[in-house]
């Protein structure tokens, strides 16, 4: 057992990412680790380790993952007073607590988001004003289903040549399709706004089309014209009861029949529809701002970092001493 404080990182898989230890750890023999500071702030050396590139030393003695013998020849630059030490380690460590807060704000909105569409997106809670009837609806009565058909493999590019090609989930982050192949002869097309659903592998997997684009055969896109938004969240809430479709099959796929007789919930009055789509995009906006002030506070950090931990930026005395 190693007695903390600890900074422990790994020499294989989590090649990189490093660990502060505030309790005695048992090391495996696939990490590496510091119990021995030589009189340096052991917060400070745990941020100075992050700068440190683990992968340029992988695989220098021809297996790959890290050998201690090559990280003890890293040069690294630090302020000889303890004290600095400490006040540039608190500093980044008040970045690293409002990341966290972020982050758990972030869990708290899916956890609440997810309990919305539970009650939302079945009628077991309605909106106020609204006491018009439900229905179990196919998607195919309710909506316009478009299969995917893959364009010639000689159209393809990556030049920007063409119309966006979207083949499945490489070609959707974040609930979005993105640009990453292109076609120069495209098949079907869907429009902006479209509701995209993978159809292989997996099946189900929800998405909004962010510009018109070609399908390709592992997506149909769904429309409802007015009412995209609604069915886009009602999918998303429905994802699990696709896996029907991935039992027993070592490749999973669904047909147009299967995705136009797929049960939604579905009100009746349009303007209901409407709100409850407009409550969840509330819900996400939120989400989305709270995701950019991530980013943002872990570019202040690596910034920070990067003045901090080279001496290029100082603290001033005053801050030093506080």
């Amino acid at each position: 057992m190693v007695k903390a404080p600890g900074v422990v990182t790994g020499r294989y898989g989590t090649l990189g990412e490093v660990f502060f230890q505030d309790n005695d750890f048992w090391p495996l023999n696939t990490t590496l680790w510091v119990s021995d500071f030589h009189g340096n702030d052991e917060h400070f050396v745990y941020y100075l380790l992050q700068r440190v590139n683990f992968a340029a030393h992988s695989g220098k003695s021809g297996v790959p993952g890290v050998n201690r013998n090559d990280l003890h020849t890293e040069v690294v630059s630090l302020p000889m007073s303890t004290a600095e030490q400490r006040e540039i380690a608190d500093a980044l460590a008040d970045c690293d607590a409002l990341i966290v807060t972020l982050e758990r704000s972030i869990a708290k909105k899916h956890a609440m988001k997810q309990g919305m569409m539970q009650e939302l997106l079945t009628g077991r809670t309605r909106l106020p004003g609204f006491t018009g009837g439900w229905a179990k609806s196919a998607l195919g009565a309710v909506a316009t289903v478009k299969m995917g058909q893959s364009p010639a493999g000689s159209s393809y590019n990556t030049a920007g040549q063409g119309t966006p090609l979207v083949q499945g989930n490489a070609d959707i982050r974040h609930r979005r399709t993105i640009d990453r192949i292109w076609t120069t002869q495209p098949t079907k097309h869907c429009r902006a706004g479209d509701v995209v659903l993978t159809v292989r592998a997996p099946v189900g997997f929800t998405a909004v089309a962010s510009k018109d684009s070609c399908l390709g055969r592992g997506v149909c896109s769904i429309s409802t014209k007015d009412d995209n938004r609604f069915l886009y969240h009602a999918l998303v809430y429905a994802e699990p009861s696709w896996s029907v479709y991935e039992q027993g099959s070592t490749f999973t796929a669904v047909n147009s029949n299967e995705v136009r007789s797929f049960i939604l919930p579905w009100p009746t009055d349009q303007t209901e529809r409407r709100a409850i789509a407009a409550a969840l995009d509330a819900a996400d906006n939120e989400t989305a701002l709270l995701s950019q002030r991530i980013a943002k506070a872990k570019a202040m950090k690596q910034g920070m970092m990067q003045e901090l931990l080279t001496g290029r930026t100082r603290l001033t005395a005053t801050e030093a001493l506080s």
